[in-house]
């Protein structure tokens, strides 16, 4: 399986600020990977640094390329989607269209209109008369017609309704992502993605604090929803995050044998907000 981002020692700082901290990380082919952290956390200055947009010390290879050196190679095979909307507002969807058409060789027009007939954009309208919802599907639209092996999503759905952000990763997942493309994606509603990751990041205050794949979650982590008498035991077995719940308390556990953890309560695998919430919470998260 082929290596497409690759990312060595990566540090940044602005001023006083330690952006990122000695960051490590690979990403392989067609996999979706989720990036999470709090605000402030290095996010975006990790994506800025994978596509060239900002310097760094250590050493990137996209696709093995060099994203400062050579910025154009690059972005001809990686599609970016920020959190705010990058299209000129005086700009009509047509002429979005005819730009991108004469400007980067692997837009494919046809893919674009087709995938605009489902939405109600209409080609004579401006960028500043379409609301954000649009904005962001006029986006979609023409970022998914790029044969692009890499697409990377800053928080691509923020400030829409849940109607919006379930139409985007629906439409994300059955007319963009194959097995031979790859998405870097950051949100901060990890509950709307967890089921379509395949590789989970979580990072705080520049430093990657878990880097697993979805698939070894649950051999990594677990949780136990404990009734009150248990609780006592419960704490001697060192949880990471415990939360009150109907009933008892639920409590997380990391690299604990799950026969150890059976007369405790029912077992259950976390979910990536609730792991997250937990990951903050413990020493290593707050480093």
């Amino acid at each position: 399986m082929e290596t497409i981002v690759r990312a060595r020692n990566i540090n940044k700082r602005y001023g006083d600020v330690i952006a990122l901290d000695n960051v490590d990380l690979d990403i392989q082919t067609g996999k979706i990977v989720g990036l999470i952290g709090p605000n402030g956390a290095g996010k975006t200055t990790l994506l800025k640094c994978l596509l060239g947009l900002a310097s760094c010390g250590g050493e990137i290879k996209v696709l093995g390329i060099d994203p400062v050196r050579h910025r154009t190679r690059l972005l001809q095979e990686v599609c970016f989607i920020a959190d705010t909307a990058i299209l000129p507002r005086w700009m009509k969807v047509s002429q979005a269209l005819d730009y991108l058409e004469n400007a980067h060789p692997r837009f494919r027009r046809e893919l674009a209109e087709n995938f605009l007939k489902k939405t109600s954009i209409k080609y004579n309208k401006r960028v500043q008369q379409l609301s954000k919802g649009m904005i962001t599907q006029l986006h979609l639209a023409l970022i998914m017609a790029i044969d692009a092996r890499l697409l990377i999503l800053d928080e691509p759905t923020l400030g829409l309704d849940i109607l919006y952000r379930k139409e985007f990763y629906t439409n994300l997942i059955h007319d963009y992502f194959d097995h031979e493309r790859t998405i870097l994606v950051t949100t901060h509603q990890v509950e709307e993605i967890e089921s379509l990751l395949t590789d989970l990041l979580f990072i705080r205050n520049g430093r990657l604090i878990l880097n697993t794949t979805m698939e070894d979650v649950p051999g990594i982590f677990t949780e136990v929803h404990c009734r009150s008498d248990k609780l006592e035991r419960a704490r001697a077995l060192n949880p990471i995050s415990e939360r009150p719940m109907l009933g008892g308390v639920a409590f997380i556990y990391e690299n604990r044998a799950r026969d150890e953890l059976e007369s405790l309560g029912e077992l259950r695998n976390p979910s990536v907000a609730d792991l997250f919430v937990a990951k903050m919470q413990t020493q290593g998260g707050k480093a």
